[in-house]
């Protein structure tokens, strides 16, 4: 799970400088008592929803000295193998459906939002031999389509359009995910996403002609493509999965393997493997200049991992891996290698990470020399571009980049003037260029290449847009949690609605997860939220990577609870400063931070007007069970463990809800495809919502067909589930739409 939420919510982070705006002061009475309660006749107008029927069975189990029922233990079964669940699901999507049809200004928010995409937008183009590849979206296309041109000022061509890819019996809706050049630019490889889940299968296609070879690689999974020169290339895959389950049972004995290029699958050797560690994950790089492979190697989504490296000047055949950091004790983060030397990012020694540099000789004896020692700021990322470093720092939730040169010396900060998110900063050592994109919550990426020699950066692909960002205003602001640690916010919202001070519908996002630091980032659908009048806040909380390792300890195992007080406080400071409208507070989040919001609910039902849960786990005492739920023990603890448990017995959404309780209205959303966290969280949540006396408002659930987590959901669905969403949480915060 890990980073796919802030993936999904913001652009990545590798550098940015940002100037924080200072705390507002409380909003004087005028303004508070002009603000307007949402009219309660008015959100109750729509037709009830009609729930289906679930049926309910009499299981109990004993745990730790508790009795604990679970009625809805048989959704869990697969829903593309259940006739039962499918059922269910059909009829739940065909109750919210009929109450989203209802709401007013939803047709009207969905041009809108299709309008807000209608833009020209390019990935960072990326170099191999004398060929730049990049891809193009024209605006509304489903896919962005893959480009190459010879040349910076040649003409950029087709080269793969999955547009154009017809379905085929048994691969549902295909989307491109991952593609890397080879070192030489002659082939590309490329991973395809089937119907939004995690298995990707791999790809190649001839650059020169666009001729797509036979070869055809199954069963990857979260992998990198490392080329071993033109003829093949590294990666990491699962054997295949039993029939049936390939979406919902745990997945084990990850390897790195060799494909040589125009070989069968069958013919792929195995590098690398763990076997008396059935459970561990792999991930495999190699070095820009080819002579060194680096394999990652983790246990869990704690950030601790064990490297090793393999040469690759000294033929192929032995595949033989040096220990450099064996112990799962640490993080490592591979930076890039130049001959003999490898340079990494580690908190071995510094919580808040470290430069070291591995020098390594042809006896497989090795060095570890420190380049960058730490400082107050966490060092989240780094590349080596030219003859140049170029690391991120985090700072208060955000990120701003230094160049070095490669002992560590300063020579300049790339510096932005607003808050936002600069990221990319892609090449190879001894390119005289790099790219990198700025974005911020009101402004699209727009893309920049920067001279290495020169410092100079100019636009290279800057959108055209049909609202001015001048219009927004963006804020960080902090406020007091309940034990008085302060927490970082941004909030955004129209330049008029700021002056004057004026409280409006608000929709709160939090993640606070696995390390994660959610960064400023554009969205067309959040935007439509704001150019509507509402505002839009993001909470750094606790157990994200915002501040480090200790802000990410303060939010996981028994300390979780900070994560909720934090995001439930960052609502309490909305409404105490006027920003957010009486009545009018909607929350979401996605994955752990769809955990998050059902947690908070159950918590303070009566803080929030509204919710939107998505992808969310909600059955803390079975996570573990299904696909690679079990790599997250160490943010939940584990279910096994009678101390874990009791801890995620106390806030499990599925496990707390309180009967006769006001409620939010909820809007739950999940996907039949998602194999990361698994609908059944969802279906078993909304299922005990819905048999429980709340009060009026809805609970309804949407399931999105062949989708999955989110990352890959093309442009159309991205529109649909966004309108529907908005315009729910509009309804029940007071939004007009119209």
């Amino acid at each position: 799970m890990a980073r796919e939420a802030a993936e999904a919510l913001a652009a990545p982070v590798d550098g940015l400088s940002s100037q924080a705006g200072a705390s507002g002061a409380p909003a004087p009475p005028t303004a508070r008592t002009a603000a307007r309660t949402p009219d309660r006749a008015s959100l109750t107008a729509l037709s009830a929803p009609r729930y289906p029927q679930t049926r309910r069975d009499s299981l109990i189990e004993h745990h730790f000295g508790e009795d604990l029922a679970d009625p809805y233990r048989w959704l869990e079964d697969d829903v593309r193998a259940s006739p039962e669940v499918a059922g269910w699901v059909a009829q739940q999507n065909a109750a919210s459906a009929a109450y989203l049809a209802q709401l007013p200004g939803r047709d009207a928010l969905r041009e809108r939002i299709r309008s807000l995409f209608a833009y020209e937008r390019f990935s960072l183009p990326r170099k191999a031999g004398g060929r730049y590849f990049y891809t193009r979206n024209s605006g509304l296309q489903n896919q962005s389509v893959l480009h190459v041109r010879d040349g910076l000022a040649g003409e950029g061509r087709v080269l793969v359009d999955p547009n154009a890819w017809t379905a085929q019996a048994g691969e549902g809706l295909r989307t491109l995910d991952a593609w890397v050049p080879s070192r030489g630019g002659r082939l590309l490889a490329f991973t395809q996403q089937r119907d939004g889940s995690d298995w990707r299968t791999i790809r190649l296609v001839d650059v020169a002609t666009g001729r797509m070879l036979a070869d055809r690689l199954e069963w990857a999974n979260d992998t990198a493509i490392g080329w071993v020169g033109d003829a093949g290339f590294l990666y990491a895959r699962y054997p295949e999965p039993a029939a049936g389950e390939a979406y919902r049972a745990p997945v084990y004995d990850k390897a790195i393997w060799f494909h040589r290029v125009g070989t069968p699958q069958s013919a792929d050797v195995q590098v690398f493997a763990t076997p008396d560690h059935r459970d561990w994950n792999h991930r495999v790089s190699v070095s820009s200049d080819g002579r060194w492979a680096v394999i990652i190697s983790s246990a869990s989504t704690l950030p601790r991992r064990a490297v090793r490296v393999i040469p690759l000047t000294r033929g192929r055949e032995n595949w033989q891996a040096l220990p450099i950091a064996p112990a799962m004790t640490d993080d490592w983060r591979f930076i890039e290698g130049i001959g003999d030397r490898l340079w990494f990012i580690t908190s071995a020694g510094a919580v808040h990470y470290r430069l070291v540099r591995v020098d390594l000789d042809r006896a497989g004896r090795f060095a570890i020399r420190e380049v960058i020692g730490e400082k107050i700021d966490t060092l989240d990322g780094g590349r080596i571009v030219g003859n140049r470093l170029i690391l991120s720092y985090l700072q208060r939730g955000a990120s701003y980049a230094v160049v070095t040169d490669l002992n560590g010396r300063p020579k300049r900060a790339i510096t932005v003037d607003a808050i936002g998110a600069a990221s990319g900063f892609g090449g190879r050592p001894g390119d005289p260029e790099t790219f990198y994109q700025f974005s911020s919550f009101n402004q699209p990426p727009s893309i920049f290449r920067l001279d290495m020699r020169t410092g100079r950066a100019a636009p290279f692909a800057v959108p055209h847009l049909s609202f001015n960002p001048d219009d927004y205003v963006v804020e960080q602001r902090s406020f007091p949690s309940k034990d008085g640690t302060r927490v970082p916010m941004y909030v955004v919202r129209k330049r008029s609605l700021a002056a004057a001070n004026a409280a409006a519908p608000t929709l709160l996002y939090g993640y606070g997860g696995f390390d994660v630091a959610l960064t400023p980032g554009y969205s067309a659908v959040r935007m439509a939220w704001l150019e509507a009048g509402g505002v839009f806040a993001l909470a750094n909380i606790r157990g994200g990577g915002e501040f480090g390792r200790a802000w990410y300890d303060a939010g996981r195992l028994a300390n979780k609870q900070n994560s909720f007080d934090d995001f439930i406080a960052a609502g309490e400071y909305l409404l105490r400063e006027g920003i957010a409208r009486e009545g009018g507070l909607a929350i979401q989040g996605g994955s752990n931070g769809g955990m998050l919001v059902a947690a908070v609910i159950n918590q303070r039902s009566d803080l929030f007007a509204a919710a939107n849960p998505d992808v969310g786990v909600m059955d803390m005492l079975r996570f573990d069970r299904f696909t690679t739920g079990r790599f997250w023990v160490d943010d939940y603890g584990s279910p096994a463990r009678e101390a874990d448990w009791r801890v995620l017995r106390a806030y499990s959404p599925y496990h707390n809800i309180r009967e006769r309780a006001q409620y939010p209205a909820i809007l739950v959303t999940t996907a039949d495809t998602d194999d990361r966290v698994v609908p059944a969280h969802s279906f078993k949540y909304v299922a005990a919502l819905q048999a429980a006396d709340l009060g009026p408002r809805p609970r309804l659930l949407r399931v999105e067909a062949q989708a999955g987590h989110g990352p890959g959901k093309p442009v159309d669905k991205v529109i649909a589930s966004g309108a529907d969403v908005l315009a729910f949480l509009a309804k029940w915060t007071g939004l007009s739409l119209e």
